[in-house]
């Protein structure tokens, strides 16, 4: 019985984290105990689905004693003692013999059911001190995911085919397929693993050379070896040697964590900039894989680099991890939607975590308990807590002894430019007070109005001009930084009875003026919008002049502009950022120009004017020598200060003291707080794992380290069990789960539990290290069988999830592309550093990814290079399924379209291949036969039989080389592996 209420109060109640074993003692009396046992799961069951904090029907809240006191609309919903007068018992039963009206959906409560409710209220509604209803989720702690490792020993299996016998893993699979009646393929030939290991390790096709030494060297050791298979082969081994010390490994395999991972150089949403420093990250991630660091540590590096790799820039880089996500930057100065975009970033956050180390969707727990996994809502605002210092952004990243050089080199310049700055502010504020003593003696020649936004006139004698230019002076506002100013239209009014404004563009006028640059919109903020007779729109300026040249001279004596001539906005408001000081120039010829009118005798339009105004009077020659030689002098020093090279300054997130509390947001909603949470490990595991809930004092560095300890600790028994799945999925296109981010109850069950728990173990055992569980898998009869496929053995496992054959596949398109490019000749296995775009840049407020038409020699890199920005189409890649970053895709999906053959028929970077394809046929072979087995043999790692080499022979010399290669390129064989 003690048992059972344990178990009741783990999924109906919880006291407080880390006295979950006490909760079980809970129940003081046998009226509580029975209240625990009986009653709290039928109403947990029943009925907290609709009353409890986050969904207040009938604003009642069944999930404490208090609140089913104090009820809802209609009253307290408990009379203790008097089950009669309780609505919660009335409603839940037949009245007249009318079905209950609670609850609403589902089954009504049974007789028993609604027997021990009556005398639960009957004996005084007792309800256990902290103790609070939960809907139960529909798995618990005995589910699969949640349970510690199997100790389990590979099966026996009679009479197993040549070489299924040794490898645990073929035992493993050979019983599995037995149990369904079915048996395994023969081996793959020797070229065909070899291109298979070669595509699966490397991501790229085997080199002719290479197939050909690894060909005869399998071939003469299977003539050798009494089993077909290819497991005891000293060649095979040297060959996964090969493959695994390779460089191209890493670049391979970090693809594949970088798309767990969402791993994205864009910042998302609308503005969608893109991130030029993160980059560090990716190369971070090919250099743990090629180097095999254990992933336990890889992933303490992720979540709390910057904490154990102090000091160590190569480490502290992994903390990318927590912001390498899209995430909002639009700085809403809203409080309300502030907090909600603050919310949506640690969501953000908690979801990548969960999904990528424990396989969890953490993030469904964020407005309510998890309704299928054992996860509350307390352990997703644990994690919130956890994450709470973390910022999205870039931050210096250097060792100490980097860092004292740069600062031992700035000093000295540091000194002399404070000294300058000093020097030049006593000038100024001398020149200020003299400006002051004359302010008295210059406000009597201010004699007209200041300047309006709705629009400000001037008048002159009449003239005949072509051209009209105003020279401005600072704008109307006392922000010294701001300098551009805005208008609407600029107007030009003839000495007519009837006066037109001819500077309108429909009236042939032109404007000319420094704009600020939208690429993506080339007009958007443009002079042109100045004479366009419309006022929605406003010219940005980055310089002080506008220029209206008139279709012919004309005899002008007014000109009017502004900058919101609707008034639809306040004098001050920023959008509407208006001229200063100025002057109307005219001219015949755009050379000779003579002034008309001026602001001088206007009221300043702000501060920032009446001083400078009153500084021009007072500034004499001597004072401006000296103050250009002070900005001669700051200019050096500031050049010599900009000389000094720069700390690597890389996108790996600012971390704050984030002191709390924290809280529950009931709903989600960030105005809505609910109970305090704690940092802490998830309450499911809290007897299974090494289980830790930190202080509040504790700081935000100690948190996510915590966090981290824990998601690797070897008792935790999701983490290893994710991750070899993970390696499985990549090897065989589906892993032994095939929801590989996803091991909860929505997700789907191992196809064969005890080798994945197997798996795991040796994971652990190994230290953690992926490539002995690489070379494991690939040495195994199960990989190395064919893919041939069985139409008997297909009608009871049609996809091969029991792997009665190797299951063939059609290449991601990171390898699609890095095959034309291997193939044609033309890959650039440089690696590292700032990636290529296959995209045109362009931001103004948002930004835009144009894909390029021609991809040049500079982009002819391994794939996992493309500057990866979320929302940009890159053709050929997304094309062929490349997933867009703005979420993580352990998953990838692999379509068939029109537009893939498409692309591969007419894009011009395959049309580009193509060529180089037939060039470097050429360069190798004399002959038209010789060139079509040197492109088999570099395409497909294999001869052309005699029908494939006579009709290469006819397209050849109907249609030329070009032709047959353009074909080649195209074909099925090319792009899939068996």
């Amino acid at each position: 019985m003690k048992y059972l209420s344990f178990l009741l109060l783990m999924w109906v109640t919880f006291d407080s984290w880390g006295n979950s074993a006490n909760a079980a003692e809970a129940p003081a009396t046998e009226a509580q105990k029975q209240f625990v046992e009986r009653v709290a799961p039928v109403l947990a069951a029943k009925c907290v689905a609709c009353h409890r904090a986050d969904n207040l029907k009938g604003n009642f809240d069944l999930t404490t004693r208090a609140g089913v006191l104090r009820g809802g609309d209609g009253g307290a919903a408990v009379e203790p003692g008097k089950p009669l007068a309780s609505p919660l018992y009335t409603r839940a039963i037949p009245q007249d013999g009318a079905k209950p009206e609670m609850p609403e959906k589902g089954e009504p409560l049974s007789t028993a059911e609604a027997d021990a409710l009556r005398e639960w209220i009957a004996a005084g509604a007792p309800w256990p001190e902290n103790f609070v209803l939960r809907e139960k989720a529909k798995a618990d702690a005995s589910f699969w995911s949640f349970q510690p490792l199997a100790k389990v020993d590979p099966p026996t299996n009679a009479d197993p085919p040549p070489g299924w016998n040794d490898n645990p893993i073929d035992r493993f699979v050979l019983a599995k397929l037995r149990e369904h009646g079915l048996e395994p393929n023969p081996p793959a030939d020797p070229a065909t693993l070899i291109r298979r290991v070669t595509y699966d390790l490397h991501g790229l096709p085997p080199t002719v050379e290479n197939v050909k030494e690894w060909e005869e060297k399998l071939n003469a050791e299977s003539r050798k070896l009494k089993e077909a298979s290819l497991r005891d082969s000293s060649a095979f081994s040297s060959l996964l040697s090969a493959l695994l010390s390779s460089p191209r490994y890493g670049e391979h395999w970090g693809r594949h964590w970088l798309d767990v991972i969402r791993f994205g150089e864009s910042r998302g949403y609308e503005r969608n900039e893109i991130i030029t420093n993160l980059w560090p990250f990716r190369d971070y991630v090919i250099r743990s894989f090629n180097d095999d660091k254990p992933f336990d540590q890889l992933v303490r590096e992720h979540l709390a680099g910057d904490v154990i790799g102090k000091d160590q820039p190569d480490v502290e880089i992994g903390s990318a991890f927590l912001v390498a996500g899209p995430y909002d930057d639009v700085g809403n100065q809203d409080p309300v939607a502030a907090a909600q975009i603050r919310a949506d970033q640690m969501d953000e956050m908690i979801r990548a975590t969960g999904e990528a180390f424990l396989g969890l969707t953490i993030g469904c727990a964020r407005c309510h308990d998890h309704k299928f996994d054992p996860l509350l809502s307390q352990d997703y605002y644990a994690l919130y807590a956890t994450f709470a210092g973390t910022f999205h952004g870039a931050r210096d990243v250097a060792t100490s002894s980097a860092r004292a050089e740069r600062q031992a080199k700035l000093a000295p310049l540091e000194a002399a430019r404070t000294e300058l700055s000093k020097a030049r502010a006593d000038l100024e504020r001398e020149l200020n007070e003299r400006a002051q003593q004359r302010e008295s003696a210059a406000v009597p020649s201010w004699t007209r109005p200041r300047i309006s936004r709705y629009g400000t006139e001037e008048t002159f004698t009449p003239l005949t001009a072509k051209f009209v230019r105003m020279t401005v002076d600072g704008t109307d506002g006392d922000d010294e930084k701001t300098k551009n100013f805005r208008l609407d239209e600029f107007e030009i009014w003839t000495d007519e009875a009837e006066p037109r404004n001819v500077a309108l563009a429909v009236n042939g006028g032109q404007a000319q003026g420094a704009s600020r640059d939208a690429k993506d919109f080339a007009a958007a903020y443009g002079a042109s919008l100045t004479i366009d007779g419309k006022f929605g729109e406003r010219w940005l300026s980055t310089g002080p002049t506008l220029t209206i040249e008139l279709k012919q001279p004309e005899r002008i004596r007014r000109v009017f502009f502004s900058s919101d001539r609707p008034r639809a906005l306040a004098e001050d408001y920023g959008l509407t950022v208006f001229v200063g000081d100025y002057s109307i120039e005219v001219s015949s010829d755009g050379r000779e120009w003579r002034e008309v009118a001026n602001s001088a005798d206007r009221a300043p339009p702000s501060k920032l004017r009446k001083r400078d105004r009153l500084l021009k009077l007072v500034t004499t020659d001597d004072d401006r020598e000296r103050l250009a030689e002070f900005g001669r002098r700051q200019k050096e020093v500031d050049a010599q200060i900009a000389a000094v090279p720069l700390l690597p300054l890389w996108w790996v997130g600012n971390h704050r003291a984030a002191p709390g509390p924290f809280q529950v947001f009931i709903g989600g909603n960030p105005q809505r707080k609910g109970d305090t949470v704690l940092p802490a490990s998830l309450r499911v595991l809290a007897d299974r794992a090494s289980p830790y809930q930190l202080d509040a004092q504790q700081d935000e560095a100690a948190r996510r380290l915590a966090l981290a300890n824990w998601i690797t600790a070897p008792d935790n028994p999701l983490t290893a069990r994710v991750l070899v799945n993970r390696i499985w999925h990549y090897h065989f296109g589906k892993g032994i789960v095939d929801t590989p981010s996803d091991f909860g109850y929505m997700g789907s069950r191992p196809t064969h539990p005890e080798l994945l728990d197997w798996l795991a173990a040796e994971l652990i055992r190994g230290g953690w290290k992926w490539k002995p569980i690489h070379r494991l898998i690939l040495s195994s009869a199960t990989y190395q069988q064919s893919s041939t496929w069985r139409e008997a053995a297909s009608r009871q496992d049609g996809d091969s999830r029991l792997l009665w054959r190797f299951p063939p596949r059609r290449l991601t398109a990171e390898e699609v592309r890095d095959a034309l490019l291997s193939v044609a000749g033309k890959l650039n296995l440089r690696m590292g550093g700032p990636g290529f775009k296959l995209y045109e840049y362009l931001q103004d407020n948002v930004a835009t990814y144009v894909p390029l038409d021609v991809h040049g020699p500079e982009t002819y890199r391994r794939a996992v290079y493309h500057h990866n920005a979320r929302a940009a189409r890159t053709d050929l890649m997304t094309d062929f399924d490349c997933p867009d970053p703005a979420a993580a895709e352990p998953r990838r999906a692999s379509t068939v379209t029109p537009l893939q053959a498409l692309t591969l028929m007419n894009h011009r970077f395959a049309l580009d291949m193509t060529m180089a394809f037939a060039e470097r046929l050429k360069h190798d072979a004399p002959t038209s036969a010789d060139q079509v087995r040197r492109a088999f043999q570099i395409a497909y790692a294999r001869e052309p039989v005699d029908a494939e080499l006579s009709a290469a022979l006819r397209l050849i010399e109907t249609h030329g080389l070009r032709a047959f290669c353009r074909a080649m390129l195209n074909s099925n064989e090319l792009i899939h592996v068996n």
